[in-house]
């Protein structure tokens, strides 16, 4: 383990960037963002960012290739620029979690190879949270805030910063660092992590669990009465997906320009109502269709096919952006009897 005086930290990052382009929490109007450190940039000590790091493996919307057209020639342009070097510092517990969840979907055959590239290309630096909200319930899915995992995991104090490697890419860039960073105990880090155990019990979600919740389960809730009240009030705004570390839906459409056509994909929600709409129509006409599709992934489907993992990290970030108030700890309830 390494550690730095945090007067030392922007000299941490001028030699992190010297190398790659860093990343980083940013105080913003509306609540903190990741972006690009240049000299001067402060690091927020913002709980979590608005939107996840999953923007920088699985960006909003770029674009996939190119169609060039001259008279009957058409020629396909490869477009992608995924091959960057980067450094994400500060993610949280969650949303490391979170690239778990995605890579058992962009990874697996046939492999999404702009989500791979990023992948190979991305050191994540995570942040242990010192200062879990009253929205967060990482706990239920497994999750252990004070040992937050990804290539590097940090710890900061009120003077000081820790550094562990958990990978080989981890390795390499603590080594480039050494020079501002000395060997130290984990008596810190212990006491640390001996705090945040005990601010995460006293969490008002502390007590959420799933256990009620996972693969075989489908025919037990598919047909729930609760559904109907539960997605009532729903706007089918998508608010809730597009701030999730977890969901990974996309469309893929194609854009005419002057002299062709650029094809591009972006996020899409299953809470949209031309979401799963096809040539014959729409196999989900209904807000509730739409709604129970989103928790019962969650909740049910993705564990079934991957191991007993859920498609929920607790980040909470849905509990405080929904406009109605309606989110998966609520269904989560409902569905198990608790409310």
């Amino acid at each position: 383990m390494r550690k730095c005086s945090l007067d030392n930290l922007q000299k941490v990052f001028a030699l992190i960037a010297e190398n790659a382009s860093l990343y980083l929490p940013v105080d913003k109007v509306g609540g903190a963002v990741f972006e690009k450190w240049q000299e001067g940039t402060s690091y927020s000590n913002a709980l979590n960012t608005v939107r996840s790091a999953k923007d920088f493996f699985f960006p909003q919307t770029e674009n996939m290739m190119e169609f060039k057209t001259k008279g009957k020639e058409i020629e396909v342009v490869d477009t992608r620029d995924e091959h960057e070097d980067f450094v994400v510092f500060g993610v949280r517990a969650c949303d490391v979690k979170s690239f778990e969840i995605l890579d058992r979907v962009f990874l697996c055959e046939p492999v999404d190879s702009f989500y791979a590239n990023r992948r190979a290309h991305g050191v994540i630096i995570s942040m242990a949270c010192t200062r879990p909200s009253e929205t967060c319930f990482c706990q239920t899915f497994g999750i252990d805030a004070a040992n937050p995992g990804a290539d590097i995991s940090c710890w900061k104090t009120d003077s000081e910063i820790f550094f562990e490697a958990n990978t080989e890419k981890g390795e390499k860039l603590l080594s480039s660092i050494a020079a501002l960073t000395e060997d130290t105990d984990e008596a810190a880090v212990e006491a640390q992590k001996a705090k945040i155990a005990e601010i995460m019990k006293k969490l008002p979600l502390a007590g959420i669990t799933p256990d009620k919740f996972g693969g075989g389960k489908t025919s037990e809730f598919f047909n729930a009465p609760q559904w109907k009240e539960l997605s009532q009030s729903c706007l089918g705004c998508g608010t809730c997906t597009f701030v999730c570390p977890t969901c990974q839906c996309y469309d893929i459409r194609d854009f005419k320009t002057n002299d062709g056509v650029i094809r591009f994909r972006c996020w899409d929600s299953c809470m949209y109502s031309d979401f799963t709409k096809m040539a014959h129509g729409n196999i989900r006409n209904s807000q509730l269709e739409r709604f129970r599709q989103r928790f019962m992934h969650k909740l049910v489907y993705y564990p079934e096919n991957n191991e007993g993992i859920f498609g929920c990290v607790g980040c909470g970030r849905c509990l405080a952006k929904c406009p109605i108030s309606m989110n998966i700890v609520k269904v989560m309830k409902s569905l198990g009897g608790e409310a």
